[in-house]
């Protein structure tokens, strides 16, 4: 064995290793001839199995048998050793079976040093126990005896082994496992019951030419602010909901990317509608509950995040992102289309820079652009430059490279006017797991700086810039992880750190690819995640009634701005997978431009009567906004000008301008032709002829009074004064009949008294008497049941109506 070690160089075979252990671990094992009955090496020197022996195990039932217990490694310490470190390792064994362990041992194993990155990335997907292919156990390792291990029970272990026990030959990149070894009651045989492997990377030396590795660190957030603001004075912004308080409290995910962050070599990328979103909070902020506005209480929390990361960022490189991250690939695969789509992700890279430096006071690079997954074809790429940024983030699974080396990560990409920073996709998804079990942060970080390793081994004379472009949001754990992989480059052995500024500026690999990937070649499962044409649809139409609704404002700015920057926030990358969510947010802020609009309208009128030739038809303009609105006209339209006219005209217009929480009526002069029911329609327009709100609608109701129907006044009013003068002579006649009358009574009272004779007054008052017993004339033209005198007129007309007037509106005269 150790002559075939010499001749290759390498060690053993992987079937004499085999052979190797299993005498081992089965010296005195009554079924030794069973186990050697394998078929993956034969020897003469052993004996022929008996019939009694038990069964064979061939490769396969050995691989089955390999997953009973599951193996975790939680820690390994230090994870980049060197010659004169002890390397730790501590875990779990769990025994997933439905028997016993017993007679366990856990042991470590190194295997030779791996060759390239391919290798480590396939070691990392294997499972189970592979005798060819897995790692030896180290020679006089340690290990950790286990008597027994119940069915569904664990058991933890820990592994110290001096490095220069470990045998590594040479600096490069080792698969290093645990292992148990056990038997089961059916089976009563030593066997490998479970394994599990990481990576150890051994550079116990710097290299002459160092990996200039640069790492992103983003800071992004969804959408968390409405296009809603208080009516005070300062136009408070509203919030959808404080769910971004959890991730800026101590612990929380924001939280943790700034105090892990602000340690660490790497370049930050943070979306500046973050900040904006924090600084509103910390300069005061209102919450939606449900149809109430109720005050944020998160105020100091938000000041001391914003204090913390500004601590952080300065004298570092900052990247701006678009405002609000907008989705790229979305808005080339569906945007595009929809006119004004584009002149979003204009402004959102226009307001980016001053956003960062407002509230960080730092300078940040503003002319990258981040596709999702750092995926591009022509359409992308034409989109992200289209506003100005001139450098894209792609990731070498999009634009790949037929090399057998990693080449640097920045070239000209296309026609050459853009520059790619070709992310590495191995180093870029190492951290997207799950992050939160010991066993999956541990095995991530060892990958990582295992390949970071590989990188500057690939071709050691050659100085390299690498580019790592993690996931946007990661969570706690996984950014947790990603800050122990980078301190595990500290001690700058094999690399050292850079930023994406120099970076995009590294001279570019002559090899490397700079085609633009075909739209066919675009990643499925993120095509199926982009927001779709109604998407940008929805925007634009509220887009198109912002622009018609901020003309007619005194202050347009206090609702452009807040609209502007919800409609970007409707782009952003945040929406993949939350289709739902995304459409409620559209639908929020269109609903609520829509009741601002409506807060200009013409208030609704009854159908009016024109009484006349010409009158004053009012129609009012209501204002329920809080600041006043102008660059208004009011068009009045008559359905039929013969029979009435507007301001001499069939339709005539007026400004219009109306005060804060006030009305304003706007009359038009009318004028009538013919007797008739008119319809008439109002309108508001901006002062460019676009229609503003509904039309109003109302009835104009004709009465000309004609000159025939004055002379049938006329003559009313003479037949009257005539009865008025007939009985007035009348009265007056009856009144000189009564004074007569009186006189003769008066005489004939004056001839009796001087007579003395009682007869005489008795017959005195007998005309009296009986002048009382006939009917007199009523008062104003005598009894109405009397005989008709022969000069009483006929009536020509018929009393006056005593009927209200028709229903209608009066107007001015």
């Amino acid at each position: 064995m150790a002559e075939a070690a010499d001749i290759k160089g390498t060690g053993p075979s992987p079937a004499r290793r085999w052979l190797r252990r299993t005498l081992t671990v089965a010296v005195g094992a009554p079924l030794l001839t069973g186990l050697l009955q394998a078929p993956v090496v034969t020897s003469p020197a052993v004996a022929a199995p008996s019939a009694t022996a038990a069964p064979s195990v061939t490769a396969a039932e050995d691989a089955t048998g390999s997953k009973t217990v599951d193996v975790s490694i939680d820690t390994l310490t230090p994870n980049t050793p060197v010659e004169s470190d002890t390397v730790t390792v501590t875990g779990t064994v769990t025994n997933r079976g439905k028997k016993a362990v017993t007679d366990a041992s856990v042991e470590l194993r190194v295997g030779p040093r791996m060759d390239s990155r391919s290798e480590i990335e396939q070691a990392t997907k294997r499972t189970g126990y592979r005798d060819d292919s897995d790692p030896s156990p180290v020679q006089d390792g340690p290990t950790a005896k286990i008597p027994k291990l119940g069915a569904g029970l664990s058991s933890d272990f820990s592994l110290s082994v001096p490095v220069a026990d470990l045998g590594l030959d040479e600096a490069g990149v080792y698969q290093l496992g645990v292992s148990l070894t056990g038997q089961t009651s059916d089976r009563p045989y030593p066997r490998v019951l479970g394994i599990e492997r990481t990576f150890l990377p051994y550079q116990p030396e710097p290299t002459e030419k160092k990996t200039q590795l640069t790492y992103l660190w983003p800071l992004i957030a969804s959408a968390h602010v409405s296009a809603e603001t208080a009516t005070d004075d300062q136009r408070t912004p509203v919030f959808e909901d404080d769910a971004l308080v959890a991730e800026l409290r101590p612990g929380g995910r924001l939280d943790q990317m700034v105090s892990l962050g602000k340690n660490l070599p790497v370049t930050w990328v943070i979306d500046p509608d973050l900040l904006a979103t924090v600084d509103a909070m910390a300069n005061g902020y209102r919450v939606k509950d449900g149809s109430l506005h109720v005050p944020g209480a998160n105020k100091e929390l938000a000041e001391r995040w914003l204090d913390e990361l500004e601590k952080a960022v300065q004298g570092r490189k900052v990247v701006a992102l678009p405002f609000a991250d907008p989705d790229l690939a979305s808005l080339a695969h569906h945007g595009k289309d929809v006119p004004g789509s584009l002149g979003h992700l204009q402004s959102a890279t226009a307001l980016a820079g001053v956003t960062v430096e407002t509230v960080l006071h730092v300078q940040p690079s503003t002319d990258f652009a981040w596709p999702v997954d750092g995926a591009v074809d022509p359409s992308i790429v034409s989109v992200a430059t289209s506003a100005g940024a001139d450098k894209v983030i792609a990731r070498s699974d999009s634009v790949r490279d037929d090399l057998s080396y990693t080449p640097t990560a920045a070239r000209p990409l296309g026609n050459g006017s853009t520059t790619a920073v070709v992310s590495d996709a191995l180093l870029s998804t190492a951290f997207e797991g799950d992050m939160v079990r010991a066993e999956g942060s541990t095995l991530a970080v060892q990958k990582f700086l295992s390949q970071s390793l590989a990188i500057t081994l690939e071709q050691p004379e050659k100085q390299r810039s690498v580019v790592v472009a993690p996931q946007r949001m990661p969570t706690v754990a996984q950014a947790q992880t990603m800050a122990t992989a980078l301190r595990g480059l500290s001690g700058r052995r094999w690399s050292q750190p850079s930023d994406l500024v120099t970076a995009a500026t590294a001279e570019p690999d002559p090899n490397a690819s700079t085609a633009v990937p075909s739209g066919s070649r675009y990643p499925k499962k993120l095509r199926d995640q982009e927001l779709q044409v109604q998407a940008f649809r929805d925007m634009k139409t509220t887009r198109d009634e912002l622009n018609d609704f901020k003309v007619v404002l005194t202050f347009p700015d206090r609702v452009v701005t807040p609209f502007g920057n919800a409609i970007n926030r409707e782009t952003s990358t945040s929406w993949r997978g939350r289709t739902r969510a995304a459409a409620i947010y559209r639908g929020n802020v269109q609903d609520y431009l829509q009741r601002l609009t409506k807060g200009i309208q013409l208030v609704d009128k009854s159908d009016l009567t024109l009484s006349g030739r010409s009158a004053t038809i009012p129609v009012t303009v209501q204002n329920k906004l809080v600041q006043g609105v102008d660059h208004l006209v009011l068009r009045l339209v008559s359905n039929n000008g013969n029979r009435l006219k507007i301001n001499g005209e069939r339709a005539a217009e007026l400004p219009v301008k109306v005060g804060a929480g006030h009305s304003q009526s706007v009359k038009f002069d009318a004028t009538a032709a013919v007797n008739g029911q008119v319809p008439v329609t109002a309108q508001l327009y901006t002062e460019d002829g676009t229609p503003y709100g509904k039309p109003m609608s109302f009835t104009v109701k004709v009465s000309e009074i004609t000159p025939t129907v004055m002379l049938v006044i006329a003559g009313g009013v003479l037949l009257l004064v005539l009865a008025g003068v007939r009985m007035y002579t009348q009265r007056k006649r009856l009144a000189a009949q009564s004074a007569e009358a009186e006189a003769a009574e008066t005489e004939a009272t004056d001839s009796g008294e001087e007579s003395g004779s009682a007869e005489g007054a008795e017959k005195a008052g007998e005309p009296e008497e009986a002048g009382s017993a006939e009917p007199g004339p009523e008062p104003g033209g005598g009894d109405a049941d009397g005989p008709e005198q022969p000069s009483d007129p006929t009536p020509d007309t018929g009393p006056e109506s005593g009927d209200p007037s028709a229903a209608g509106e009066k107007v001015d005269r």
